[in-house]
């Protein structure tokens, strides 16, 4: 097989690509946004590769790749595998999952124990073999990613598939991130994108959808035809906001997008059921049976701190009282509910099985012919 320059490789879906004597590193961020937060974590998802995928057109039928793998195990919990999708004219033909790599293990207490571990080679033997072919590898949702080598058959050639759908920006949490899918394409926002046709561009971040400007900014300065912002639930997490601070970031928050994205349709969707935080305010902990649930405060300490039930008013009040005709409301319970929660596997998040049904749902909530971002459906 014959070795190609990583500087070739077509990358759809990221902000920024960093070349590293270790190879190529994808981020989610740019570097200028990523030096205004000092948070390890988000140091951590942001180097997560969800949404993020090589296209391209080749008449190769095999293709390689070298790659560092930072696999994460999270409350003692087994490794979260890495898989890279293949996906031909938007098919998924073939996963390739491994847990070879780096293993960074958190444990119930937060604490991170690192394993270092050697490079994984992953391989693709059944590509068609078509230069009219748009190929894709998604790359692992899950685990942070540094490309060593690409090689691809001999005397084959290569050469960029540029998106051709609508440009679609997913802003969110964990929720969004959905570390819990088997596949990349199974992430619930993925999984919409593969059934619309729409080029995403993922900035769901585990833990640390906190409403910061730099995100927006993030936001503000990429090319849209639409985007859509999953909004709260880390707010209550981490107990981040109050009532008094919430709804002038959520504003301060769309009005620097608004900056760059003056008619663009903006979908604002509201958490999804989280029982234990659904009246009682945030933070979240981490339990021993590794479940999450709030934690007992002082009567005068809960004034103005925030549930969902709460979040889900005030952000209903903020699309209301802003009066623009392209922001839209979604209630997130529509999407996943009280009917859902014994699919919650730890209280908090969805499993395998309840990200793809919100991807269904939302798909025929905003999506369908009719709905607010219908239009886009060619």
């Amino acid at each position: 097989m014959q070795t190609i320059s990583l500087e070739a490789l077509p990358v759809v879906g990221a902000s920024e690509l960093e070349s590293t004597a270790d190879g190529l590193v994808v981020h989610r961020l740019p570097a200028w946004a990523r030096a205004q937060c000092f948070e390890p974590m988000l140091a951590l998802v942001e180097r997560m590769p969800a949404g993020v995928r090589l296209s391209l057109h080749t008449d190769a039928t095999e293709l390689e790749f070298d790659v560092d793998l930072q696999i994460v195990a999270l409350a003692e919990r087994p490794p979260i595998p890495a898989v890279f999708d293949l996906v031909v004219n938007g098919e998924v033909k073939e996963s390739v999952s491994t847990i070879v790599g780096t293993h960074l293990s958190v444990d119930l207490k937060g604490e991170l124990l690192i394993t270092p571990g050697p490079t994984e080679t992953v391989r693709f033997e059944n590509l068609p073999g078509d230069p009219s072919a748009v190929v894709e590898v998604w790359l692992p949702h899950a685990a942070c990613v540094s490309i060593r080598a690409a090689r691809l058959s001999d005397g084959a050639t290569l050469s960029p598939a540029e998106p051709t759908g609508p440009r679609w920006i997913h802003y969110g949490s964990s929720i969004s991130h959905c570390l819990e899918a088997v596949t990349p394409t199974q992430t619930w926002p993925n999984a919409v994108a593969l059934r619309t046709g729409w080029n995403i561009q993922n900035i769901g971040l585990g833990g640390q959808c906190m409403l910061d400007q730099f995100a927006a900014r993030t936001i503000r300065d990429l090319p849209a035809d639409a985007i859509t912002m999953k909004v709260g639930i880390n707010i209550v997490n981490g107990d981040t906001l109050r009532e008094r601070t919430f709804v002038p970031a959520l504003n301060g928050f769309l009005d620097t997008v608004r900056e760059g994205h003056p008619d663009t349709p903006i979908v604002l969707v509201t958490p999804i059921i989280c029982p234990t935080a659904e009246t009682a305010p945030g933070p979240t902990i981490l339990q021993a049976d590794k479940t999450f649930s709030t934690v007992p405060r002082p009567t005068e300490l809960s004034v103005g701190a925030l549930s969902l039930t709460r979040i889900r008013e005030l952000v209903a009040l903020v699309v209301t009282l802003r009066q623009d005709p392209n922001l839209h409301l979604l209630d997130g319970l529509g999407l996943f509910g009280e009917d859902d929660v014994q699919d919650l596997y730890d209280g908090l998040h969805p499993n395998a099985e309840g990200y793809l049904r919100m991807a269904d749902r939302f798909f025929d909530q905003v999506c369908a012919p009719g709905k607010v971002l219908g239009a886009l459906i060619t």
